[in-house]
């Protein structure tokens, strides 16, 4: 009895070490909690069918919950962004068609002094300005 009662405890261990690393917007967040406290309980419960020996339920259980815990920590993949043309990339950054890399490098450093997450800016706009450099740089 004595092991069961550690298994439960290796669990609800698991389960607090797992809700302490969440870092997730609200509404997704409320399912990840909701997801590993109940992947917790049906490994306590396939623990506890095992040990009176019922190991079909027991096995059962404990699929159900070893999927519920991974498929509660699959993060969708960030959308795609599309692909910017030289002329977007120029406009973005504010030069001309002519303008060197030391004219592209300038132009960049300026809108990133606004663009940063760190002074203001948001990420989006950020990435967009990195890429219109980095096409830029490489043309």
């Amino acid at each position: 009895m004595g092991l069961i009662w550690l298994a439960l405890a290796a669990v609800a261990v698991w389960a607090l070490v797992r809700l302490g690393r969440q870092t997730e917007r609200a509404g997704r967040g409320h399912w990840r909690v909701s997801a590993t406290l109940l992947s917790a309980v049906l490994l306590g419960g396939a623990a506890l069918a095992a040990a009176r020996g019922a190991y079909l339920i027991a096995a059962g259980m404990a699929g159900t919950g070893l999927w519920l815990a991974y498929q509660s920590r699959v993060r969708p993949l960030p959308p795609r962004a599309e692909r910017m043309t030289e002329s977007e990339a120029r406009s973005v950054l504010g030069v001309s068609a002519t303008a060197g890399p030391a004219e592209i490098q300038a132009a960049w450093r300026k809108l990133m002094a606004r663009a940063h997450p760190d002074q203001g800016g948001t990420e989006g706009l950020a990435a967009r300005v990195n890429a219109a450099r980095d096409l830029l740089m490489r043309k």
